[in-house]
């Protein structure tokens, strides 16, 4: 086995396409069990109104910005080395037209990563905006909230006439399921800070 991937020319592509392999595997297996150690300290929660129980969590994107940047490289090095060693070992076509195959098979792979990042930005981008616009409204606490921001809870807010569910901290005493609460803040962890809506007691008299 390794005489195919190392022998000869072949090692001109076989060197690339395992350390590329390995690489960006080793990447996504750490990206994710960093994120699954904790999924509830990353999650943010959005569904439409009409589909409670669809609940789409998502992890700090740029995080995973960083991660797929050195991805696109190890994508790149993967593409040219299994294209070309594919060419050269699979076809016997000389190792020039391995390169030019490589070459091809390597930028298509760091270009579907370059997709990916797009669509992650723009993710990113779509839900900042959503909790931009859900601050200073007023919500309903869908799972208890912690005090003193000793743990996250999840909020209820409409948004734009839909309905958005967030995690949500707040800085006073903890906040109980069916709490009416007001969004305070957005915080740098994709979070929001919250407190209570305290009802106004009737005037004297009324």
């Amino acid at each position: 086995m390794l005489d195919v991937l190392l022998g000869g020319n072949a090692a001109l592509f076989g060197v690339p396409a395992l350390l590329g392999t390995l690489f960006f595997l080793g990447r996504l297996v750490l990206m994710f069990v960093a994120d699954g150690g904790d999924l509830h300290q990353d999650i943010g929660i959005h569904v439409d109104a009409g589909h409670p129980g669809d609940v789409t969590g998502h992890t700090d994107s740029s995080s995973a910005f960083k991660v797929l940047s050195l991805q696109a490289v190890a994508a790149f090095l993967m593409g040219f080395g299994w294209g070309g060693l594919g060419i050269v070992r699979g076809w016997g076509w000389p190792v020039l037209a391995g390169v030019g195959v490589g070459l091809v098979t390597g930028s298509a792979m760091a270009w579907i990563l370059g997709k990916l990042l797009l669509w992650i930005a723009r993710m990113q981008s779509s839900g900042t905006q959503s909790m931009e616009a859900a601050l200073y409204e007023e919500g309903v606490v869908y799972v208890t909230i912690p005090e003193r921001r000793l743990g996250r809870g999840v909020v209820r807010v409409v948004v734009d006439e839909r309905m958005q569910y967030y995690p949500a901290v707040t800085d006073g005493a903890g906040l109980d399921a069916q709490a009416t609460v007001r969004i305070t803040a957005i915080n740098d962890d994709h979070t929001l800070t919250v407190e209570r809506v305290t009802p106004e007691l009737p005037a004297p008299g009324a």
